[in-house]
């Protein structure tokens, strides 16, 4: 990776870095046609869509029974990946069970206003997989809303001849009521809108390739998505005092996802720069997924930034709005504290983005594409709604009558005053 400084970034160069894009527009129009069968045809269309983009022939698609089945097998042989699946699973748990919010009530000059919070019935998760394992997917996805008090969640997931049964351990234990092999465009619309087999989801999350994401986009409205996310990105923060393997390990980590991913190193230290871009290229090298790597470190969005001070690092960090953000400083609470545009934050150089895509316990499912200036990632808020309360006496609406029949007279609403005045007439 070459080195670049902040201040002589071209304008083209800094929409690279600012203007990151899902991807989703090229297929969006095919999207379209997908959800618009499933939506349809139902099963039939899912089945067809299998054999068509999975190559797998599907009978039942409901595999809920599987996933029981598969948690039983890896039980029994006390196999380690189920250990720590369960350890993963406890530790998202304890997080997402001290997000519950709290009903209250408070009297406030004889008026008794509150608020309560209720869950969604039904969820719907996406887990990618198929013949690969995304059991942290699962985790992420499931738990908050069981922790919510959601009453169904159902689990999608793409077939295959041989599913992978430790994703399905994963989505059994991490509660999920109903597990569907659907993958793809045809998943998000199966739980939109329903089949034979899937029950629709009011709300439908999880994270996906771009056809995923434009289907997401097309439903939204007549089922609820919690955001629309595209490729993983890092941003690591750094000082002087950083490791420049540790940094590049982290760019390393997050370019193997995918291809288009965007990992940036932001430091103020010239010889760290230098360091870490050399550090990217040697661990590069000795990677199972090198191809996919170095697509990603050659992807525009994807840099080493030398800044001329760590207040420019920080401007760059805030504008860049990252899913993921590292910060390895001397003063990273400092750092911290002039952060506001991050998905999820890592501080200090023993944090690495890897332990909260697993097992730290905070979710992994988390806003792209500068998302974080306007949104925080999948929470137990994500699966609740709340309504307001509120009781006046006599005398409150006594003190507030004046008030409430002046405004509304205002906005020419008579009868809205005249609810008012009739209480005392």
């Amino acid at each position: 990776m070459d080195v670049r400084a902040v201040a002589d970034l071209s304008p083209d160069a800094r929409r690279a870095f600012f203007d990151r894009d899902a991807g989703i527009d090229a297929v969006r129009g095919d999207v379209a046609d997908i959800v618009d069968r499933v939506r349809e045809e139902g099963d039939a269309a899912v089945r067809e869509f299998a054999e068509s983009f999975d190559g797998v022939t599907v009978g039942n698609l409901d595999i809920t029974d599987e996933a029981a089945r598969a948690h039983a097998e890896l039980d029994d042989a006390d196999d380690p990946v189920l250990e720590a699946v369960r350890e993963a699973a406890a530790n998202v748990r304890t997080f997402h069970e001290k997000q519950r919010p709290s009903d209250w009530r408070e009297t406030v000059d004889g008026r008794v206003l509150g608020r309560r919070f209720r869950p969604i019935d039904r969820a719907g998760v996406y887990v990618p997989g198929g013949a690969a394992a995304y059991p942290s997917s699962a985790l992420m996805g499931v738990i908050p809303a069981v922790v919510a008090g959601v009453d169904h969640v159902a689990v999608t997931t793409p077939p295959a001849d041989e599913p992978n049964p430790v994703t399905l351990a994963a989505i059994h234990e991490a509660g999920a009521d109903a597990v569907y092999q659907i993958g793809g465009a045809q998943a998000i619309a199966a739980l939109a809108y329903g089949t034979e087999t899937v029950t629709t989801a009011q709300k439908i999350v999880g994270p996906g390739n771009k056809w995923v994401t434009a289907a997401k986009a097309i439903v939204q409205g007549d089922a609820e998505i919690d955001f629309l996310a595209g490729p993983s990105e890092v941003l690591v923060l750094a000082d002087g005092t950083a490791d420049p393997a540790f940094v590049a390990a982290e760019l390393v980590a997050q370019a193997e996802h995918d291809p288009n991913a965007s990992v940036v190193a932001v430091t103020d230290d010239a010889d760290l720069a230098e360091a870490v871009a050399a550090a990217v290229e040697t661990q590069t090298a000795a990677r199972d997924r090198e191809e996919t790597i170095r697509a990603a470190l050659d992807n525009e969005a994807s840099g080493v930034l030398r800044a001329r001070s760590m207040s420019e690092a920080v401007l760059f960090a805030e504008e860049y709005a990252a899913e993921h953000l590292s910060i390895v400083a001397a003063d990273d609470e400092a750092l911290l504290d002039r952060i506001t545009n991050a998905g999820s934050v890592f501080l200090g150089p023993h944090s690495p983005v890897a332990a909260g895509d697993y097992a730290a316990g905070p979710n992994h499912v988390l806003p792209t594409n500068g998302g974080a200036k306007r949104y925080g990632g999948l929470s137990v808020d994500t699966f609740l709604r709340s309504s307001t309360v509120q009781r006046l006496d006599r005398d409150a609406l006594a003190d507030l009558s004046e008030t409430i029949t002046t405004l509304a007279e205002a906005e020419g609403l008579e009868a809205h005053a005249e609810s008012v005045r009739r209480r005392f007439d």
